[in-house]
């Protein structure tokens, strides 16, 4: 979001700031999201390289640093931005332009030179020009300095002999990875390969009934723990809203503690949560006078056992996601943000009341809205629900298919009827845990009487089997569903408050259908990430036995039948859902315009992944072995990410200047 844009640059900026004013380095400007500063000017500086050339390596240091304590308020993946730093040196014209809003500027091939070297840099690291580079070498710091193996081909310039600064680890003989930004992310082995291994929880002899929240969060890694607090904010951000709600409605304590306790325990006798899945899901008509009389959320308190409970929760259901390069507590904070995000999209109600003024009764009113947002931010129970569904959807993921457990026979195929094996067992392990007597005071809050514990149950349980997008049952029950709410046959007859709800459905499963691979639909950066990470999965079960194909073999055909069959008609019906506004238009386009640089970059991407992940694996033979039930679900990430971030740097024969961008290029996004 450009606000969380904001935040994140600002942070930047002023660390940059604080690390320039320490070491007398001059900030010439900012531009979006670049960096320009300066040594050696105002003030000619013998040693403008050497200060450079530090600033840069502090400047590195700190970006680490922010942007992982910023994880924890701009959500998932924070962390793994990255900056690419520049710097050359040589002379400059510097100077004040006259007029409005004048401002100290610097011209020159100095400047121009800079820019190319931060661009065509890498990730993570600090690009040095050969100027900059002999002036640290006369300077004694030769060992800083490594040259770089290629000519790197300069816009303007030819080819250019560089070099890379060293960070102080690198100098220290600390292997450091450039393709990533963040050390703690899903398990790598030295060539930055991913890979499964045993979650460190599972090996433990941990207890989620009787463990602290700190003997849990002992064992969680350091950037789990950190989207574990940004789960905990946008659970209890929401949670607010229910408690608000529930307050505006007024209806009193009822004493329903004995109810609510038999039917915690009926429910949790049911082993069948795909029988759960209804055709339409029930939603709360809109009251004006309730909304009106509803207090700010951001003003309730939430009580400190109901706050340590939630952290304790997620802290649970985060140790209980398998150590998978894909399938993994970073994709379901991942499928969470979007969900957030597209929530964040839909109509609120008092926008809808700022339109309808005129409307004829307040019950016309209401109903208006419930049309108009199918009655979906009218009622916190949902947007709560749905949001934690995402977090819960992929709780104990073995990393194979359903298809996978069925033809091996295993237990939790046999419990589930070899349906939804997987969504089934996440909804019931992350169910139990809910209800452990440490949650009392979390599930009280979340409801405090039956029809809310039913409503609450049947929320979690739909969402969580929305995902499942391979059952052919499944599948037709969607079709129809969709065909009786929106290609709308003049001779059916069905109540308003049906037609409604039926919509509210549909937009429930399909907001998370689209989260779930929402990477697909996102910058093609992202969308090569979580690709690379869902082929190392995939690779990792085909060499255990456990995936009936070589997955290097149908990768590129495979990804492009699941754009043209799956993720861009998806895409359309979020469009035609008619309450996303902008964000469905976006999600299409990014969708069209991953599907045709997939066309053209894919098979060079395939052939690295291969090499790095299936390079030890003979080809296979042609064999007449049917498909796989599952379209790869082929996501996300890149072994080289585009860079997310830079700084370039220029120095003078008196004069060091860097620039800088906290982005790709010229651009930084946040995913």
């Amino acid at each position: 979001e450009p606000s969380q844009v904001f935040t994140l640059l600002e942070a930047v900026y002023n660390g940059f700031d604080l690390l320039a004013k320490r070491r007398k380095v001059f900030k010439v400007e900012t531009v979006g999201d670049c960096y320009v500063a300066v040594t050696g000017l105002p003030e000619p500086t013998k040693s403008h390289a050497t200060i450079m050339a530090g600033f840069a390596r502090e400047c590195m240091e700190k970006f680490a640093q922010l942007v992982k304590a910023l994880e924890t308020t701009l959500g998932p993946d924070t962390g793994d931005l990255g900056i690419r730093v520049g710097i050359h040196s040589g002379p400059v014209t510097a100077g004040v332009l006259r007029g409005d809003k004048s401002r100290f500027q610097l011209f020159g091939d100095t400047v121009n030179t800079a820019s190319r070297v931060e661009s065509t840099g890498q990730r993570n690291r600090i690009h040095l020009s050969e100027e900059t580079a002999d002036l640290l070498a006369i300077a004694g710091k030769s060992h800083w300095l490594k040259r770089r193996d290629q000519l790197v081909t300069a816009k303007g310039k030819g080819k250019l002999q560089t070099y890379w600064l060293m960070t102080k680890e690198e100098e220290a003989g600390v292997k450091i990875s450039h393709n990533s930004g963040s050390a703690d992310k899903p398990s790598e082995d030295a060539s930055g390969a991913f890979k499964n291994v045993p979650s460190g929880i599972a090996e433990s002899s941990l207890d989620l009934t009787s463990n602290s929240l700190e003997e849990i969060e002992m064992l969680l890694p350091p950037k789990t723990r950190r989207l574990c607090q940004w789960n905990v904010d946008v659970l209890a951000r929401l949670l607010k809203q229910i408690v608000a709600h529930r307050l505006a409605i007024n209806e009193g304590s009822k004493g329903w503690e004995n109810e609510l306790t038999k039917r915690e325990q009926e429910i949790r006798r049911q082993i069948s949560v795909l029988d759960e899945v209804v055709e339409i899901i029930p939603l709360p008509g809109f009251d004006e006078r309730v909304h009106k009389r509803e207090q700010d959320p951001n003003k309730i308190e939430l009580s400190k056992q109901v706050m340590d409970q939630i952290r304790l929760y997620v802290a649970c259901i985060a140790s209980m996601y398998r150590d998978n390069p894909f399938h993994n507590f970073d994709h379901a904070s991942h499928v969470m943000m979007s969900v957030s995000k597209l929530l964040s999209r839909i109509v609120a109600a008092d926008d809808v009341l700022d339109e309808d003024e005129n409307a004829a009764t307040p019950d016309d009113l209401g109903w208006s809205i419930h049309d108009h947002t199918y009655g979906i931010t009218s009622d916190p129970m949902t947007q709560f629900t749905v949001i934690l569904a995402a977090m819960i959807h992929d709780v104990d993921h073995s990393g194979v298919s359903n298809t996978q457990l069925i033809k091996e026979g295993n237990k939790l195929a046999n419990l589930f009827k070899n349906k939804s094996v997987a969504e089934q067992n996440s909804t019931v392990l992350a169910w139990d845990i809910l209800m452990d007597p440490r949650f009392q005071d979390l599930r009280r809050t979340i409801y405090a009487a039956p029809y809310e514990l039913d409503r609450f149950r049947q929320l979690m349980t739909n969402t969580v089997l929305a995902t499942d997008i391979m059952d052919k049952e499944l599948q037709t029950r969607r079709r129809n569903r969709w065909d009786a709410a929106f290609n709308t046959n003049p001779a059916l007859s069905e109540a308003t408050k049906d037609k409604v709800n039926r919509k509210a459905t549909i937009v429930i499963e399909h907001l998370i259908q689209a989260s779930d691979v929402a990477h697909t639909m996102q910058h093609w950066h992202i969308y090569q990430k979580w690709n690379e990470r869902l082929f190392a999965e995939m690779s990792a079960a085909y060499k255990a036995g456990r995936l009936g194909f070589n997955p290097a073999e149908k990768w590129y055909q495979g990804e492009i039948g699941f754009y043209d069959h799956y993720i861009i008609p998806l895409a359309k019906k979020l469009k035609d859902c008619g309450v996303f506004g902008v964000a469905s238009d976006e999600y299409l386009n990014y969708a069209l315009e991953n599907r045709q640089e997939w066309e053209e970059k894919g098979h060079a991407f395939v052939a690295q992944l291969t090499a790095k992940y299936m390079g030890d694996v003979e080809p296979e033979e042609e064999k007449t072995e049917p498909q796989p039930a599952k379209p790869a679900a082929i996501a996300t990430p890149p072994v080289k990410t585009d860079e997310t971030g830079s700084v370039t740097s220029q120095v003078s024969e008196d004069i060091s200047a860097m620039s800088g961008s906290v982005g790709s290029g010229a651009e930084l996004e946040i995913v």
